[in-house]
């Protein structure tokens, strides 16, 4: 399967909210770097869906773009030899398996990234791994929607959940969650699905989604659908300044806004059901 690669040129302080953007396009992998960042799009994209963006962010974030076909491959695979561990509140740590020389600690998530989404380093990440050390998962029923490497399902297990589904949209993601699963020793059942075909008579004590604003909104009704009763809902990939929107878009389905964190401006919203 060809690919298009994405080459995104911008201003430091606009690579977050571009990266937010191109999610929202439905862009799912995202590749950092010192003047911007690297995209793909399986396929031909439609370029006539960036003019907005250029009009709102070629002067303020100096956006710019390149495109060239190439082949889809592991665009990660110097950086998971290097990536330095994640201490998350002095309880969880998520490293790689070389990470040797390393004090124990109560929780230890080993996690590899393939193409996907989710070490620990990502602040949305980052803050849903905190929140969920302050969670209750013994014997409860956990869902992970757009799962990425698996490590919010992973946690969960680790944490006593007795059953957990994980899901994503992209093989590679499905892929790297089974693989990271077997290493940390746990049961997670993941397969390519979305949530919107997932029955509605399956209910899930805790439902996880670390995705971005608009599909999070796009798909708050699926994730009240296949919550239980009391259940747990806990959302990150969004800003502080789209706390309202998310928090009215709960509201509204019947959800219970609980509270919300934030690191670096992103942030994670806790509604029950």
């Amino acid at each position: 399967m060809s690919y298009q690669e994405f080459t995104i040129t911008c201003q430091p302080a606009f690579i977050q909210i571009l990266i937010a953007e191109f999610g929202a396009l439905e862009f799912d992998t995202f590749q950092e770097n010192e003047a911007g960042f690297i995209t793909y799009w399986e396929g031909d994209f439609d370029t006539s869906l960036l003019h907005e963006l250029i009009d709102r962010y070629k002067e303020s974030a100096s956006f710019g773009y390149s495109i060239k076909e190439t082949v889809k491959q592991n665009w990660n695979k110097e950086w998971e030899k290097n990536y330095d561990p994640i201490i998350i509140d002095k309880t969880c740590v998520v490293k790689a398996a070389f990470h040797t020389e390393l004090p124990s600690y109560p929780i230890e998530l080993i996690i590899t990234p393939k193409m996907s989404f989710g070490t620990g380093h990502h602040e949305t990440t980052h803050l849903m791994l905190a929140e969920m050390l302050i969670i209750n998962f013994e014997k409860k029923k956990v869902m992970d929607a757009g799962t990425g490497t698996g490590v919010l399902a992973i946690l969960a297990k680790k944490q006593g959940a007795s059953a957990v589904f994980a899901f994503d949209i992209d093989d590679w993601c499905v892929e790297n969650t089974a693989e990271n699963a077997d290493v940390n020793g746990v049961e997670v059942m993941v397969k390519k699905t979305s949530i919107e075909d997932v029955a509605t008579k399956d209910e899930y004590d805790v439902v996880l989604a670390n995705i971005n604003k608009n599909i999070l909104l796009k798909q708050m009704s699926h994730y009240k659908r296949v919550l239980s009763a009391d259940g747990t809902l806990l959302l990150s990939g969004f800003y502080l300044e789209d706390l309202e929107d998310i928090k009215k878009s709960g509201i509204e389905i019947g959800l219970t806004y609980v509270h919300h964190k934030t690191r670096n401006n992103w942030t994670m919203a806790r509604f029950i059901n």
